[in-house]
């Protein structure tokens, strides 16, 4: 654990970044590399661009093979790397990234027996754009994929009463102390949450939220990679930690990485790789 710790640490130290596309580019520049350079190391990187406001971006895919040579739909598993102007984005989403690129380590040399696509999404700050662009390129050469996960601010927890809140109604069936996980899904993958949720509470622990009707009775449900997804059609989930719903550094400049329960961070990237490694 203490050698995955350290990982994790050595990422975040690269990429907590101001690292807006607009207003920092060449720290958002860096940031791209250096997650494009982490997955060469590891396997067949792929460029997918997308345009926005006439302006060219990026988002980076690692493509793992299956253990089988059996033909099955991908798992993709995505985080966002850009950040909001005047940020560094230590939880938000550096959190998500460091755990990004540790799975991509893992899997590369433990594969699953569905091949793998590991995505660096950008412009999700600005509308989801980068995850949207790539779910109707699925959509469009009718690609199918065996499940999608959104790893969205992983890194905050906070173990004192009433740190948690919700939108109205879910507090009177959650806990109110914000040092869980949170993992929400369309109903759809309900048995993948419940997987997820078994094999990540033997480290930490692990809420799940069913979200019907693509999120769009719980708005709050959308605010990540997955929900371009769920309006493609695509089964799709969200590993996150609630983001605003309990940390107070969200979208802000002491989002840094001092704010972070690094043992917290390293729990939950245990618990993905355990539960990942059984679907």
């Amino acid at each position: 654990m203490q050698d995955l710790k350290a990982r994790l640490i050595n990422h975040l130290e690269k990429i907590v970044i101001e690292r807006n596309p607009y207003y920092a580019s060449a720290g958002h520049l860096f940031a791209r590399e250096y997650i494009r350079s982490h997955f060469a190391g590891l396997g067949d990187v792929s460029v997918h661009e997308f345009e926005v406001n006439g302006n060219i971006h990026q988002n980076l895919i690692l493509h793992i093979a299956a253990s089988s040579s059996q033909k099955r739909s991908p798992v993709i598993i995505g985080a966002h790397y850009d950040t909001v102007a005047g940020c560094v984005g230590a939880d938000d989403n550096g959190s998500g990234v460091a755990v990004l690129l540790e799975l991509a380590s893992y899997f590369s040399k433990n594969p699953l027996k569905y091949p793998l696509q590991l995505i660096a999404f950008d412009m999700e700050e600005y509308g989801l754009c980068g995850s949207a662009a790539y779910a109707q390129k699925l959509k469009q050469d009718q690609q199918k994929i065996r499940l999608m996960i959104s790893l969205e601010m992983l890194g905050y927890c906070d173990r004192t009463p009433n740190s948690q809140h919700y939108p109205k109604g879910l507090d009177r069936f959650y806990p109110n102390t914000g040092d869980f996980i949170g993992l929400i899904g369309s109903i759809p993958t309900i048995p993948d949450l419940i997987l997820l949720q078994h094999e990540m509470k033997s480290v930490l622990p692990c809420e799940w939220l069913p979200a019907g009707w693509r999120g769009l009775a719980i708005p709050d449900t959308r605010r990540s990679d997955h929900a371009p997804f769920w309006d493609a059609g695509y089964k799709a989930l969200m590993v996150t930690d609630t983001a605003n719903m309990r940390n107070p550094h969200y979208h802000k400049s002491s989002d840094c990485l001092e704010t972070l329960d690094l043992e917290f961070l390293t729990s939950v990237c245990q618990g993905l790789i355990a539960g990942i490694s059984q679907l």
